[in-house]
């Protein structure tokens, strides 16, 4: 079974639930697919018993024993990504997108187009199973497909090692990586927070799970902080056919928690946060 934990926007505590969940079980699969910002692994430590590299794409590099910098390069470069320093062409690899134009009108042949190499993902195992997680150096794209790549390796473990469950965190937002997340897994918990922007982006998160068909369970963290929102979103979520399965209140153990490097199940069993999560885990993964 996949279960994907996604939020629609950063900043709801998505990362903290899920690392709660996994801290529930003692044989699972934990997947960070926020390869732009992966963090899963500094609050588990977790291991690298594998490492892969990812090529992301191209960049352009100048051969200068043949250049003359006759900057047409730069005249046609649409990223800005073609410069003069003190006469002399240089590329700014942040901006260049790989296009391949450059190197095609480059009268001398002096510029070639060499692979992306510095993203990677890895493998290896926390206290609670194994975890998989991908980072994307900055500059690079292709997020959704490392995150493919994450979820390959994640499916082979779970094989290898006859685990049932893998949980993947999603990134933010409903792009690209979003998508490459929740492909294919059998149920979502969205979790939201008590704000306009909260219930926008919940709302547009529960539209991509419906054209999916994916079912769906929402978790409003930080109920407390503004109750009457909490309700609007209780209401939105009936009006879409979902189901809100917990309403967490706002805990600064999970800050405390976080600084000793540990989940607040770890760090709080008895908390009420704590219990509320170990009751979603048992209405979701467990079932």
């Amino acid at each position: 079974m996949q279960v994907a934990v996604i939020s629609g926007k950063g900043g709801t505590g998505k990362s903290s639930i899920t690392a709660a969940l996994a801290s529930l079980s003692q044989n699972i699969v934990l997947v960070d697919c926020d390869v732009d910002a992966s963090n899963l692994y500094l609050l588990f430590n977790s291991t690298h018993e594998e490492e892969y590299a990812f090529v992301g794409g191209e960049k352009a590099v100048i051969d200068y024993n043949r250049c003359t910098h006759c900057g047409l390069c730069m005249v046609y470069c649409r990223f800005d990504a073609i410069v003069t320093e003190n006469g002399k062409i240089k590329i700014k690899e942040v901006f260049c997108d790989g296009c391949h134009l450059c190197s095609r009108i480059c009268p001398e042949k002096a510029i070639a187009m060499i692979e992306e190499k510095n993203s990677k993902y890895f493998a290896g195992s926390f206290r609670h199973g194994k975890m998989v997680y991908g980072r994307l150096a900055p500059g690079e794209e292709n997020t959704g497909l490392l995150v493919n790549k994450v979820r390959e390796k994640a499916k082979q473990i779970a094989k290898f090692q006859r685990i049932e469950t893998i949980l993947l965190d999603g990134p933010p937002g409903i792009g690209c990586p979003v998508m490459s997340t929740i492909t294919g897994v059998d149920k979502l918990l969205l979790v939201t927070e008590p704000s306009l922007s909260g219930i926008h982006d919940m709302e547009r998160m529960l539209a991509v799970a419906k054209h999916f068909n994916i079912e769906t369970k929402i978790i409003i963290n930080k109920y407390d902080l503004h109750t009457e929102l909490s309700e609007q979103i209780e209401q939105k979520a009936k009006a879409w056919d979902a189901t809100v399965i917990a309403k967490i209140p706002y805990e600064p153990l999970f800050v405390k928690a976080m600084i000793q490097q540990q989940s607040i199940v770890e760090f709080a069993p008895d908390s009420p946060s704590a219990r509320i999560i170990a009751s979603i885990y048992d209405t979701v993964l467990l079932h």
